[in-house]
């Protein structure tokens, strides 16, 4: 179902792959519009549970696409240093094919919660009260991962 990588002597195996995926601080969401067009957005996120969450407004292009096509893919990018004498640069990614999804209830507010702690953690507390303020008025969509690759030169 999925191509198998071509430069396999740069593939990294899944613990690295997630570690990428919990420390990076945002990934670009590829979706397929009815259009035909695909749609690439950088977000924040949390990788929480082997899913990818990410929030946004309940209305827009993303969920639209979602709406038409729930299959998507997420690209994180890590570390990165141009190597200019070698005319190449080092790196770290991964990349993420899976479904989309809007979460709900105890789901939805445990990663609002772990977006908090991610993003915001020393202001926690205000956080907490920005959620049960907000967010009913918030979605969350989870990316259940149904495929993962990792790469990376050093």
């Amino acid at each position: 179902m999925f191509r198998e990588m071509r430069r396999k002597d740069r593939s990294i195996d899944r613990e690295q792959a997630e570690n990428i995926l919990e420390k990076g601080q945002y990934g670009v969401l590829s979706t397929a519009g009815e259009n035909g067009y695909a749609y690439g957005v950088p977000l924040n996120y949390v990788y929480l549970g082997g899913n990818i969450y990410f929030h946004c407004a309940g209305e827009g292009v993303k969920l639209d696409n979602i709406a038409h096509n729930n299959k998507v893919s997420f690209c994180v990018v890590g570390d990165t240093k141009i190597l200019a004498d070698q005319f190449s640069c080092s790196y770290e990614s991964v990349i993420v094919f899976g479904k989309a999804q809007e979460v709900h209830d105890k789901e939805k507010e445990n990663a609002l919660t772990a977006l908090i702690n991610k993003y915001s953690g020393e202001f926690f507390e205000k956080g907490m009260e920005y959620i049960k303020n907000a967010g009913m008025n918030t979605t969350v969509i989870k990316i259940s991962i149904e495929h993962l690759t990792g790469k990376a030169r050093k």
